[in-house]
């Protein structure tokens, strides 16, 4: 079994590492884009022309699946995607997981770039999955380029800032850009309020996992060896995982994998 990710840099860390834990044994294929990251600030149609590169690159390594590891290349280009890659390649898009934490009763807060707060798309998703519970779209300015540059003091600013926006009886984050579930304890412990019951955060990483299993008919193997190899594209070369991606739990876990020859 051989899995494919893409995103503009390592937001796809955390659905690689649930990738990983469902199927130790699958090989994985990431497929980045650091000549053109962020894409938050391209238009939607230079986004979608970075974000078909990157996906053709990963496709040319013929995976069983490939999943858009980015909630802004899934707002813009998933259509594309499929349209390009689809019936032959299930894509699989990341949605913010409004639903599950809707479903909770609220207040929620939506934590998301800039540029996806206040969108259409997450407008739609708040109308149709959370009717009738208080929800607060909190743009998250510059979270998710520290998070890819493990910028541990711009990190703590960008959370900080988030935290001062997001009201005091909220009792649910979304995270609504997957570079921000690589620092979830960080912002659970800038929202938390004292004597307030503990925060419930919602990411959307095992969810897109299970989901990428389920199209191509794989089962979760908690008990298999951990011998799938790890090809990484950067621009469609094969290079190595970034050096950020390594203060963070989710690539360590990499770390140890066998590297494809």
């Amino acid at each position: 079994m051989k899995i494919a990710l893409m995103d503009s840099g390592i937001g796809l860390l955390a659905a690689t590492a649930a990738v990983r834990r469902l199927r130790p044994d699958a090989d994985l294929v990431l497929s980045l884009d650091p000549a053109g990251m962020p894409w938050g600030p391209r238009t939607p149609q230079d986004l979608t022309a970075r974000a078909v590169a990157v996906a053709e690159a990963a496709a040319a390594h013929a995976p069983d699946a490939l999943i858009v590891g980015c909630n802004t290349a899934t707002v813009h280009a998933l259509t594309a995607l499929r349209e390009l890659l689809e019936p032959d390649l299930p894509v699989i898009g990341t949605v913010p997981a409004i639903k599950p934490a809707a479903a909770g009763g609220g207040p929620v807060a939506i934590w998301a770039t800039p540029a996806t707060t206040g969108s259409p798309y997450q407008q739609g998703l708040i109308r149709d999955f959370a009717g009738g519970v208080p929800v607060t779209e909190v743009p998250c300015w510059g979270l998710a380029e520290a998070v890819e540059h493990a910028d541990e003091t711009a990190i703590d600013e960008a959370v900080t800032a988030a935290a001062a926006l997001t009201p005091d009886q909220v009792t649910t984050v979304v995270l609504g850009c997957t570079h921000y579930e690589l620092v979830a304890e960080r912002i659970r412990h800038a929202v938390q309020r004292p004597g307030h019951p503990p925060l419930v955060l919602h990411g959307s990483a095992g969810a897109v996992a299970a989901q990428a299993l389920r199209r191509i008919g794989g089962r979760p193997a908690p008990t298999a060896p951990a011998e799938g190899t790890v090809t990484v594209l950067l621009n469609g070369a094969e290079g190595a995982l970034p050096a950020p991606a390594l203060a963070y739990a989710e690539g360590r876990l990499l770390r140890a994998a066998t590297p494809a020859r």
